[in-house]
This record gives structure tokens, sequence and C-alpha cells, in this order.
């Protein structure tokens, strides 16, 4: 028995130092991936704030009371629509008293076209009239007596007597006519001329003052603020409702400074709110940042975007998630981005050769998230290896294990 056991130790040891020299020969296992094509779409993402395509704000230009709000959040309403009413009763008073004045104005100043009081012109117009009916048969007697004369029928005397009542009508005719027509002076019309004009500018002013009184929407849009509620109090200048077009919007994306460079006009760009997750809104770059500036402990430019909402479910001042697709490159040749290597100032990949790793440089182009474009350096198939527990070198003997 003892002899069995001394047989079968030594048999053990061999058969164990065989496979402990086994498994030093053994390949390692390494992952590997097959080049291939695929599109890859370059995206920035990022973050923004939503604002209405169009806004217009309306504020109170005095100081007053509001006694009715016309609107609700939300509403849309058209251009001149009434937003809320302010209590100023000190306004119909003056704008009354204004067009009083008016009134007063326009009648003296049509008094003194006619020529002046209505009395005083009958009385003119009737002498003058009387002094033209006499006028008349003097002017028939003088010619008949001058006939009559000359026919020895009358006496000189008679006919100078006759022509001397005709010089005096003509001169009482003249006094008169002079007297209705001194009634209106150039000086008194262009004085009542002028007190219309004033009368006319108080009422303008005192009608502003009263559709002051109502304040109104100055576009059409949809009224996404309303900061005034009836019995507020509002101070010259204070806000009372914002209104803008909500379709499209305008979205300001901040895009970090080193991604600048990649935008550009017409971009593609799309939109999520976490307040909706299952939604998404597209959008378009229509302006590129002019300047950069600090935004918390980043350096951004605004990216100025506009999206479609038709149904308005985006309001203004909401905090979005964006991605722009920087670029796209269709049939790309990629492999995944952690196949990339570095030695020394070279980019590149460890590739099958046989059984063994051989190191093959390349030159990239768009990558995302997981990939990258290979541009130089492979071909399409080509088994390209993946980083494991296993530092990967030049010329090691490796098991390929595909995923």
């Amino acid at each position: 028995m003892k002899r069995g056991l001394l047989i079968l130790i030594p048999l053990a040891g061999a058969a164990w130092l065989v496979w402990l020299l086994a498994g030093r020969d053994a390949a390692p296992e390494v992952s590997f991936v097959r080049a291939g094509r695929m599109t890859l779409v370059s995206l920035i993402t990022t973050n923004g704030r939503v604002e209405p395509r169009e806004r217009h704000a309306v504020h109170a230009e005095t100081a007053a009371l509001i006694a009715r709000v016309h609107v609700e959040q939300g509403q849309t309403v058209a251009a001149g629509a009434p937003v809320v009413t302010l209590a100023a009763p000190e306004s119909d008073s003056l704008l009354a008293s204004a067009r009083a004045r008016l009134e007063t104005a326009q009648a003296a100043l049509a008094a003194l076209e006619r020529g002046g009081p209505a009395r005083e012109i009958a009385a003119l117009e009737g002498a003058i009239g009387l002094l033209k009916v006499e006028r008349q048969a003097a002017a028939r007697e003088a010619a008949s007596l001058e006939r009559l004369v000359n026919q020895k029928a009358a006496t000189r005397a008679e006919l100078d007597a006759a022509k001397d009542r005709l010089a005096r009508l003509d001169a009482d005719l003249a006094a008169q006519q002079g007297r209705r027509a001194a009634l209106v002076e150039t000086d008194e019309a262009a004085a009542a001329q002028a007190r219309v004009r004033e009368a006319e500018a108080a009422l303008a002013l005192a009608e502003r003052r009263a559709a002051g009184s109502t304040l109104r929407a100055p576009a059409a849009g949809v009224v996404y603020e309303l900061a005034a509620r009836a019995g507020d109090w509002l101070t010259p200048g204070a806000l009372v409702a914002r209104v803008g077009r909500l379709d499209p919007i305008t979205v300001t994306v901040y895009v970090d400074e080193p991604d600048l460079g990649r935008i550009r006009p017409q971009l593609e760009v799309r939109i999520t709110w976490d307040a909706l997750p299952g939604r998404a809104w597209t959008g378009r770059v229509e302006r590129v940042p002019t300047q950069v500036a600090p935004l918390g402990s980043r350096q951004v430019g605004e990216v100025l975007v506009v999206a479609a909402n038709e149904d308005q479910a985006l309001p203004p001042g909401a905090n979005i998630n964006a991605e722009i697709r920087a670029e796209t490159v269709e049939n790309a040749l990629a492999v995944p981005k952690e196949a990339l290597q570095r030695n020394g100032p070279a980019t590149g990949v460890y590739v099958l050769a046989g059984t063994r790793l051989t190191w093959r440089p390349v030159r990239t182009g768009v990558s995302t998230v997981t990939h990258a474009q290979v541009i130089e350096g492979l071909n399409e198939g080509d088994a390209v290896a993946l980083p494991g527990a296993r530092a990967l070198a030049e010329g090691a003997l490796v098991t390929p294990v595909y995923r």
C-alpha cells in the first residue's frame, strides 16, 4: 500500500507541472471588433431657455388703480385688444370739458366768418337793402329829369337836386357796406382760429388720457405673463402683462466655448423638456453667437434656435435640454472610441495579424459618444482589439474573442 502511494505522488506532480507549463504558453483572450460602416452623428449636448418668438410688454404710463382685467394668462389676443381698464374718473370730466371748450371756440369762429353777431348783421343788411332800393329810385328820377331838361320840360335846378340825392345815397350805401365788412377784422379772425386750434389740442390730450385708462395689447399673440390683478395699484412704468408669439418659439442654447467652432446656421437641434419626458421638439440654428460670456463656471456662446411649437406645450421660461447635430457622416468607417490608443504623438489601433497584435496608426474624423470615424489606416472588416485587463502590445500572441 505504501509502495502504491509512493508511485502516485510523482505521477500527480508531473501532471501538475505539465498543466502549469501548458497554461503559461496559452495565448490570452482579447476582445475584438470588426471595423464597419455606419452613420455617425456628432452631437453637442447642452442646455438652454425658451423665449417667445416675438414679445411685447404692456406697462402703465401713469399711476392708477386697476378697475378690471380683461384677459387671462395663456389667452390668445388680437392687436389692440383691451388688457386692463384703469380707474380714472377725472379723465371723463376732463374729456367733457375739453369738448365743450372746442364747441365754444368753433361757434365763435363761425360767427366771425359769417360777419359778426347775428342781430347787428341783420340790421346792417336791412339798411343796405333799403338804401339800394332808394338809390335805384333816385337813379331813375335823375335819368327822367335829365330827359325833361333836354326837352325844356324841367329846370336844371331840379336835375341837380336829383343828382345830389343820388350821390348821398351812394355815400350812405358805401358807408353801411363798410360797417358790414368791418365787423370781421383779420386779427380777430386769426385769434379765433388760434383758440379753435388750442381747444382741439386740449381735446386730443384729454382723449389720449381717457384712452390711456384702457391698456391694450400692442400686438397679436398669447398673454404668457399676467402681472396685474383687479384692485392693484400701478406705479408709472409698472409691468401689467407680456404678449408674444409661441409658435414658433425661440430657444437660447448655451454652447461651451470649445464647441462654438462647430456651430453654423441651419444645423438641426433636438429639444427636450424634463417636465414632459415623452416629448421632443425639432428646431434649427438661426443665429450663431457674436460673443462669449460667463454662465456660472462655464464660458458659453448663446446660439439662437427657432423651433415649431404648434400646441404651445413648451412655455416661455422653460429650461430645456438641447442636442445640436453638429455633423452627420453617412457610411463612415468607424470603430469604438475605446479601441483608439495613444503611442507617443500618434493615434492608432491594434489589429489582428494572424494570431498576433500589430500597431496601426490611423487618422480619425467625426466622433460620437461611442464611435469614431477612421479616415485613413484601416479597411472595412479589419479586426480591431479592445483594451481589457491585459495591456496590448506589438507582436503579442492573443486568442481573439469577437463581440
